[in-house]
């Protein structure tokens, strides 16, 4: 089965959305910060005048977070009645998936087999396919991973 992708890197590692889960990417503006949020959560952001919550995925996985994002794009996508923007590494390419997704081999470590739906192989190489909604929301911010 043919699926476009959305391939970002995250923590060094090749990532993909499905295409159809990703509403768009965007050049991220001012970043507001939220009293109290969760370390994973920047901020909030604006998109055409709909607020959308900054998450920053390498610590919503369990990785060292940076200061800012190194990439000024983020991808967009809706969970639950919510919509957010996701922070990663770089946004890299889009691509088709050569097949369905096999399981993550299990050197990766227990947070990345947390959050994804297994491995899939694109024309630029493999990537791991990435569950949204396990990555929103069941964040592990405490174990870190290599």
């Amino acid at each position: 089965m043919t699926q476009t992708l959305v391939i970002a890197m995250i923590a060094g590692r090749r990532c993909a959305f499905l295409a159809e889960d990703v509403k768009s990417v965007i050049e991220t503006g001012m970043i507001v910060p939220v009293p109290r949020a969760p370390e994973y959560i920047l901020g909030v952001t604006a998109l055409r005048s709909q607020a959308l919550t900054v998450l920053d995925c390498r610590i919503a996985i369990g990785c060292e977070g940076h200061d800012h994002p190194t990439d000024e794009r983020t991808i967009v996508v809706s969970h639950a009645g919510h919509t957010y923007a996701l922070a990663v590494d770089q946004v890299d390419d889009i691509t088709e998936a050569g097949g369905d997704p096999v399981p993550v081999p299990g050197g990766l470590g227990t947070q990345w087999s947390r959050i994804s739906r297994g491995m899939v192989e694109t024309t630029s190489g493999p990537a791991l396919l990435l569950d949204i909604a396990n990555l929103i929301t069941s964040p592990n911010t405490r174990a870190k991973v290599a």
